[in-house]
């Protein structure tokens, strides 16, 4: 398969593992609770952190010294504009995130089923960035490990998917939406990813000179993502400890997928 294939497959398994948490909201029969929320966040961002270390960053750096560059030039100078790309993103675009009554961003009209919807597609969209620019490097690269890496990638972000997609689509029933609707948009927030991954492809193909700034870009994006929204929402309130140790368990899982696909 080509990378294009890789990166289709890669990420249809990302929206349907989406899609699969968002069901939860045809048989649940109450708003989750603020711990299950705080322990999905965290979930998510201790596997993002691991997965813009070893999947990201560290082959940004491989890359760079194989192209005869100084690794932290485009390592730092890719992250910082990854970072940058969110803030605008969130300047932009207006957006509620799960468990605020402020919506972010340029006042709206927008419902707050809909604002909550763009919340978690800005989040989504770094994560089929780094799914789509980890294959290019992958077959770039041409070895089965980096291969294997790039699986471990996707694979990690779909298994964070699930609690996420059921952490928007149960609040948005109880907030007056009905099953059928929070259903999809909460599925059809992971949509971008398959959208944002297949443009990186498209794009990385004309400047595989730029892998590193690429994978690095990709990164900052998703550590933005993880500094400015799921950590402070996984530390709300009570048990923030538990927050905590549900960031270091997913951390350890994608490290471990890493290492062993990897």
């Amino acid at each position: 398969m080509d990378t294009l294939e890789y990166t289709a497959l890669a990420t249809a398994y990302t929206f349907g593992m989406t899609a699969l948490g968002a069901a939860a909201v045809f048989i649940a029969h109450k708003v989750p609770s603020a711990l299950f929320t705080k322990l999905s966040l965290g979930f998510a961002a201790g596997i993002m952190i691991a997965a813009s270390v070893w999947s990201l960053l560290t082959p940004a750096m491989e890359e760079a010294a194989n192209l005869g560059m100084h690794p932290a030039i485009p390592c730092a100078g890719g992250f910082i504009l990854g970072a940058l790309f969110l803030i605008a993103l969130d300047n932009i675009m207006p957006h509620l995130h799960i468990n605020s009554k402020d919506p972010e961003g340029p006042k709206s009209t927008l419902g707050k089923h809909s604002l909550l919807f763009l919340a978690v597609t800005i989040h989504n969209i770094p994560e089929g960035m780094a799914v789509g620019i980890s294959f290019v490097a992958a077959m770039a690269n041409g070895s089965p490990e980096a291969l294997s890496g790039a699986i471990a990638l996707a694979v990690g972000m779909g298994i964070q998917n699930v609690p996420e997609g059921t952490a928007v689509t149960l609040p948005m029933h109880a907030n007056g939406a009905s099953r059928f609707k929070a259903f999809l948009f909460g599925a059809f927030s992971g949509f971008v990813e398959p959208v944002a991954a297949i443009i990186v492809v498209y794009l990385a193909s004309f400047f595989i000179p730029l892998m590193p700034w690429l994978l690095s870009f990709a990164a900052g994006a998703m550590i933005y993502v993880v500094v400015e929204e799921l950590i402070p929402e996984a530390q709300l309130g009570e048990h923030s400890d538990l927050g905590t140790i549900s960031v270091l368990v997913g951390f350890v899982l994608m490290m471990v997928l890493d290492t062993s696909l990897g």
